[in-house]
C-alpha cells in the first residue's frame, strides 16, 4: 500500500537489517528504522513499534533471523525463540511464527541455517500478503452486495487497526474495503479513535487517507448512536487470536460494538488469516488477555504548537487506572469469518468446512 503515494510494505529485510515502519511515531513522522538484533525485535514488538497479529509474527521470524546472525548457536536460538514468544502474550501468530521458524531451522547444519530461516522468514510475509489479498476478495462480495441493494456509499464501521499497518500489506478487516475502493464502489468508514493507544485515530485513518478512502475518525463509545441512527451498514474488525468455536480475541472495546450491533441487526464480520486461529485452546477464559502500563491511559501523545511530539498527563495524578488492552466477543454475535479460503459462520463446524 502507499505512503505519500509510494509502494511499501511493513517490513522487509536489507543488508542483515531488518526495515520497519516505527508505527509509534505515525501519524506526525514517518520513520523507517532498522533492527539490527534479535533484542531489537523483542523491544520493537514490546514497545509497539510493530503491532498486529500478523506483523508481530513476522517481526518475530524476522527476530530469529537477526538471532542466527548475531550468534548462530542451537541453545542461543532457542533462547532467543522463548524470549519472542514472550514478548506479548495475546497474538497467537506470534507463537506460530516462532514455531513455525524453529521447527524449519532446528538441527539444521550451522553452514545453511541462515539462508534457511531467511527463506522461511520470507516466506511467512508472503503468505500473509497473499492471505490478506483473498481476504479482500472474499469480502468484497459483502460490500457489493450491501451496495447493490443500497445504491449509495457503503458505511463500514471498524475499530483499532486491522489495516495494512497491522499485516505485511492489504490489511484484514481493511482489505475488502480497499478491493472495494479498487472496483469504484463507493465506501465510507467509520474509524473508532480505539484508545488508549489511538490506533483508530493515528493509523487507521491515516492509512486510509493515504489510499484516498473517505472515513471520520469518532470516538469508541460513538458507534452504538451510528447504528441506531442507520449510519452504519456493516462492521469489520480484525482479530489476535480466534478460537475454533469462533470465540474472537480483539482490541479491548470489539465486544460492545459487536453487542451494539446485534441489537441493531448490523451485520458483524471478523477478518483474519487462518494463522490467528488458534485451534487448541477451547475455552475462552484460557486466552492470555495481556495488561499493558497503566500510563498508557492517563498519558497521552500530540504535537505541540511548534510541531515537537509531546506526551502529557491528562488523569488526576492520584487516580489509579486498568489498562486491559483485549476483549473477547462470543461466537453467537459474530456474523461471519472472512478468512484467505472464504467466508464461513463463526463456529467449529464453520471453520471446519474450510480448514479441514
Amino acid at each position: 500500500m502507499r505512503i505519500e503515494g509510494k509502494e511499501y510494505k511493513t517490513i522487509w529485510f536489507e543488508n542483515n537489517r531488518v526495515k520497519i515502519i516505527d508505527q509509534t511515531k505515525l501519524p506526525h513522522q514517518f520513520i523507517v528504522k532498522d533492527l539490527k538484533t534479535v533484542k531489537d525485535a523483542i523491544n520493537a514488538i514490546k514497545t509497539m513499534e510493530v503491532r498486529g497479529a500478523p506483523l508481530i509474527g513476522a517481526t518475530a521470524a524476522y527476530g530469529l533471523v537477526l538471532s542466527i546472525i548475531e550468534n548462530n548457536d542451537q541453545s542461543f536460538i532457542k533462547k532467543s525463540a522463548e524470549e519472542l514468544i514472550s514478548s506479548r502474550p495475546t497474538a497467537i501468530n506470534l507463537k506460530w511464527a516462532v514455531d513455525r521458524m524453529m521447527k524449519k531451522i532446528s538441527g539444521v547444519n550451522s553452514a545453511k541455517i541462515l539462508e534457511l530461516a531467511k527463506n522461511e522468514a520470507k516466506e511467512i510475509c508472503e503468505e500473509d500478503i497473499k492471505f490478506c489479498k483473498n481476504i479482500g476478495i472474499n469480502g468484497l462480495k459483502i460490500i457489493e452486495d450491501i451496495y447493490n441493494k443500497k445504491k449509495d456509499t457503503v458505511n463500514i464501521l471498524t475499530h483499532c487497526n486491522a489495516g495494512w499497518l497491522a499485516t505485511i500489506n492489504w490489511g484484514t478487516a481493511t482489505s475488502p474495503i480497499y478491493h472495494a475502493h479498487k472496483n469504484g464502489i463507493p465506501v465510507h468508514v467509520w474509524t473508532d479513535e480505539t484508545r488508549p493507544r489511538n490506533q483508530g485515530a493515528n493509523l487507521t485513518s491515516y492509512e486510509l487517507n493515504e489510499e484516498g478512502i473517505k472515513n471520520t475518525i469518532i470516538a469508541d463509545n460513538t458507534g452504538g448512536i451510528l447504528m441506531q441512527r442507520g449510519q452504519v451498514d456493516m462492521c469489520i474488525v480484525g482479530t489476535d487470536r480466534t478460537l475454533a468455536n469462533g470465540d474472537v480475541c480483539n482490541k479491548v472495546g470489539t465486544y460492545l460494538k459487536a453487542l451494539a450491533a446485534y441489537d441493531n441487526n448490523i451485520p458483524f464480520y471478523v477478518a483474519l488469516p487462518s494463522s490467528t486461529i488458534d485451534w487448541n485452546i477451547k475455552n475462552h477464559k484460557d486466552i492470555p488477555i495481556e495488561e499493558r502500563n497503566s500510563e498508557e491511559l492517563s498519558q497521552m501523545e500530540g504535537l505541540d504548537e511548534k510541531g515537537n511530539l509531546k506526551k502529557i498527563q491528562i488523569y488526576p495524578k492520584k487516580s489509579k487506572s486498568m489498562n486491559l488492552a483485549f476483549d473477547v466477543t462470543p461466537a453467537k454475535y459474530v456474523t461471519g469469518l472472512i478468512t484467505e479460503k472464504g467466508i464461513c459462520d463463526a463456529s467449529k463446524e464453520g471453520l471446519k468446512r474450510l480448514f479441514k
